[in-house]
């Protein structure tokens, strides 16, 4: 008897020419059964078939898909490929500012249409059968993840979701919740690789492997467990005994004295090398991850002047053609402010870099000619990791570190596993590499821990926002809508963990009751005894920290003392620790940091962190008069007058972890007067006393912790959705728990800066702007500029948008201090960095003149512009008939050029 689901899978399969592997065909076996279903898999495993095939059944049924995706790129980019497959006129495409046959039985969109599409309980939502979630484990980002859990809540029951997730360590538990909230859902792991992975460390001039079978010496234990569960060896010893034998090198004994051992330098390799080595190897080709996007460009044109060139005749015309045919529509003046010709020379040597600083149309050619095989190096930033079609031979990471927006941290298991996700192409390679070059400050060991670690949970970052309360609750009661969030996966892992929270609290304080019957003495009362003991290690502790705290503020104040031109010392610096001032920067937490020029020309910022010690000023040099330290000419100009100073003599100073000794408060010597005197103090099983009574304190102060945070997480959503209530009631977007006319407008917002939009357009804060100042308008509302730094002095080109604008600041700090007075975290500091060219580009201007003085690279601008171009798109939607018609106008003179190419 014929099979009805073996048929229709046979049928799918004779369209790939491949057979499927066997978690694709479970997974099918799911969405034919009418259940939803969870794919998680390694990168490159083919879990996106499963999202086409749902597309291929409903073109069959006659029903409709929406495939969803996280980031314009990828949804153009899937747009394109099932185009290819199925025909231009059965797919679709809305991204905001694209709209293609948006009723077409596929249409491929960002998660946030559907979000959209939901709240307005739009038609287009008709016949809907299945949703395609692809990259669904970016929920957990921090400032858009919550759309996800939107989409999944609010899905009418019919509709089954396809989720394709990347590997993570509780999939299982993402599953359960899915299955809550879609009324069951099945999950399919796949944890092996198409195209096995090796992981090697390059140390030296010479790639080692990062894990050797056995249990050698030279691997604590924990490593050798973690490397045996995933990779089936041990951290490579050889490796292990090279950095031992370094730190040999040149050690200082307790007594001060220099002696040298048998050690060995330890060097980091440059990049030529490394791609020479991955050349003879026959690794290429390979992606170069660099997590800085001035990195990717400094290491392009460094591989360029090195005389690179791996691609033949024949590739580099194939590259030229591609290169000439994204970049028509762009005009030549706009090209030449992009850097056009040095871009396109380099990629016809076939090396490319490839970030969020390019415009799209330079991005899709870089893409474009690696997928065809034509480049050999790309230098990328961790967002090419991210759902984009571009597999690798080798992945190599530069450093295992990158800035979080306030300090260098260690990458984590899930980010190591998604980069290195890229190495190996299916059906091309048997096996892929992964390579980590060596880094001074790390060692060995906790790269070997962090690529050995299989741990990388999904976790939610869903929160309610003023535009979700007021669409709940145009559909639901407040009840319900509590139910509603409640439903969130962020909920269900809170509910799950105050379950462990009180198990735990059961067990500590089980163990407190045991340690009890010991906290007694005999000679008086051993509470009182303790209570001083605590009280004066206290003292003595803030004491210690106000020390160190004085002698970190001595640094923090030698920086600021700082002046551009100076030179100072710092030791461990490369060559001789010189580095040049050449300007001052203030983080938003009021941190004073340098920006430095090294002798080798390289640009970075120095801290409190990065020093021991004040710095120490060894001389001046006069700084160029023109240009600025990112340019890389002004760059070779310090640095060459940088090498015309002499070191200072090794500095004497007394370093921050050292400080100087500072008399202790009189408390401290009232409260040991006290304590001797105490009779528990004579007891001699006061040591016996004191080992129960640590034991009882760390579980008593664990427990502590738990309560708190017990009563700070149960029912947080629907307590954080209240005070969001609370504060649109005070100011009239809810009556009764019903939006207002005002509230409706504000449903119809969505933006970080939903409610002040909404204030604003009330309060009549754009009535008589122009076109053009209603962009520079959104601009002030939407821009946040790069670093978290705002911009100290900005330029507002006209007079009405000034006030505009000034209306705006102050309406922000009175809803801040609203929130503030509801319990929510305040809003954001707006900046106008970007007023001004917003507000050129909509006047028409082109890019160079639209840009000024502004540094900012072109895909930067190209985003920021469609940042704002999505604003007044909304503005337009909710506006009355003067602003949308202004708006319109401004959206006509945003979409254009490089935005629009």
């Amino acid at each position: 008897m014929s099979d009805p689901a073996a048929d229709r899978i046979a049928e799918f399969e004779e369209g790939y020419g491949f057979r499927l592997d066997p978690f694709q065909r479970e997974a099918i076996e799911s969405l034919l059964a009418g259940r939803s279903v969870l794919v998680a898999a390694p990168t490159g495993a083919g879990k996106t078939v499963v999202g086409e095939f749902a597309c291929w059944q409903a073109l069959r049924d006659g029903t409709k898909t929406f495939y969803t995706t996280p980031i314009k790129a990828l949804s153009n980019q899937k747009y394109r490929d099932l185009c290819r497959k199925h025909g231009e006129s059965n797919v679709g495409l809305l991204t905001g500012d694209r709209s293609i046959n948006g009723e077409a039985p596929i249409v491929v969109m960002t998660t946030e249409i559907v979000r959209n599409m939901l709240y307005e309980r739009s038609s287009t939502l008709t016949g809907l059968r299945y949703v395609v979630l692809d990259e669904v484990h970016y929920l957990q980002d921090r400032e858009r993840g919550a759309v996800w859990e939107e989409v999944i809540i609010h899905l009418p029951a019919s509709v089954q979701l396809a989720s394709l997730s990347a590997t993570v360590s509780n999939a299982e538990e993402f599953g359960e919740w899915l299955a809550e909230a879609r009324e069951g859902c099945d999950v399919v792991i796949e944890e092996s690789r198409p195209v096995p992975l090796r992981h090697h460390y390059y140390l030296n001039d010479r790639i080692y492997p990062t894990f050797v079978a056995g249990k050698k010496k030279g691997a604590s234990s924990e490593h050798r467990e973690r490397a045996a569960q995933a990779l089936a060896g041990v951290p490579n010893p050889d490796i292990v005994m090279l950095e031992r034998r370094a730190r040999t090198k040149n050690r200082v004994t307790n007594k001060g004295r220099r002696v040298s051992g048998s050690g060995v330098k330890l060097r980091y390799p440059d990049r030529t090398t490394v791609v020479d080595e991955l050349y003879r190897r026959k690794w290429l080709p390979a992606i170069l991850f660099v997590f800085s996007r001035a990195g990717c460009e400094d290491a392009v044109s460094q591989l360029v002047r090195a005389g690179l060139r791996l691609t033949s005749k024949e590739e580099a015309a194939e590259i030229a053609q591609i290169a000439d045919e994204h970049t028509a529509e762009i005009p030549d003046a706009d090209l030449a402010v992009l850097g056009f010709a040095a871009w396109r020379d380099a990629l016809m040597r076939g090396a490319a870099a490839h970030h969020a600083g390019l415009v799209p149309a330079f991005k899709e050619a870089v893409e474009v000619c690696f997928q065809r095989g034509l480049l050999k190096v790309v230098v990328a930033t961790e967002t090419l990791a991210l759902g984009i079609n571009m597999p690798a031979k080798t992945v190599v990471i530069e450093r295992l570190e990158k800035w979080n927006g306030e300090r260098h941290v260690l990458l984590t298991p899930g980010q190591y596993t998604q980069l290195t996700g890229r190495a190996g192409r299916r059906g091309i390679d048997d096996i892929g590499h992964a390579v980590v070059l060596y880094q001074r400050n790390i060692d060995f060991s906790n790269v070997a821990g962090l690529v050995g670690t299989r741990s990388y949970p999904l976790t939610s970052s869903f929160a309610p926002s003023y535009n979700m309360a007021v669409n709940l609750l145009r559909h639901r009661s407040r009840r319900e809508s509590e139910t509603l969030l409640g439903a969130s996966f962020a909920q269900f892992q809170t509910d799950r963990s105050l379950a462990g929270t009180g198990k735990r609290l059961a067990e500590l304080e089980d163990g407190m009751r045991g340690y009890s019957p010991h906290l007694q003495c005999h000679l008086g009362d051993w509470e009182s005894y303790w209570a001083l003991r605590s009280e004066l290690s206290s003292l003595e502790k803030d004491s210690k920290r106000a020390r160190t705290r004085a002698a970190e503020d001595a640094i923090a104040s030698g920086i600021a003392s700082l002046v551009p031109g100076q030179v100072i010392y710092v030791d461990g610096m490369p060559r001789r620790g010189l580095l040049a001032v050449v300007g001052l920067r203030v983080t938003k937490r009021g941190t004073v940091l340098a920006q430095v020029v090294s002798e080798d020309r390289a640009l970075f910022k120095l801290g409190p962190r990065e020093l021991d010690h004040a710095p120490v000023v060894a001389g001046r040099i006069k700084l160029p008069s023109h240009g600025n330290p990112r340019q890389r000419q002004y760059r070779d100009e310090v640095g060459g007058r940088l090498r015309g100073v002499d070191p200072p003599p090794p500095p004497v100073v007394k370093r921050a972890r050292e400080p100087e000794k500072v008399e202790l408060p009189p408390e401290v010597d009232v409260l040991r007067t006290q304590l001797r005197a105490h009779p528990c103090h004579e007891c001699q099983e006061r040591d016996d006393h004191e080992r129960w009574q640590y034991r009882y304190d760390k579980l008593a102060k664990e427990a502590s912790r738990l309560r708190r945070s017990h009563e700070r997480r149960t029912g947080s959503l629907v307590r954080q959705f209240d005070q969001i209530v609370r504060v649109l009631e005070d100011l009239g977007y809810l009556a009764e728990d019903q939006p207002t006319e005002e509230g409706l407008q504000l449903a119809r917002i969505y933006s970080e800066a939903d409610l002040l939009v909404a204030e604003a357009l009330r309060r009549g804060y754009l009535e008589g702007l122009t076109a053009g100042e209603v962009a520079g308008f959104a601009a002030f509302i939407v821009y946040v500029p790069r670093g978290g730094e705002l911009t100290p002095d900005f330029e507002v080109p006209t007079a009405p948008l000034k006030r505009a604008l000034g209306d705006v600041v102050s309406l922000a700090s009175e809803i801040r201090a609203m929130e503030k007075v509801f319990g929510l975290d305040p809003f954001r500091e707006l900046d106008g960095g970007f007023v001004a060219a917003a507000y050129r580009w909509a006047q028409g201007a082109d890019l160079d003149d639209a840009l000024g003085d502004l540094e900012l690279p072109g895909g930067d601008f190209v985003r920021n512009i469609r940042q704002v171009a999505d604003l007044v798109g909304q503005l337009r939607d909710v506006g009355d008939a003067e602003l949308r018609a202004n708006a319109n106008t401004a959206l006509d003179q945003l979409r254009r050029g490089i935005v629009d190419a």
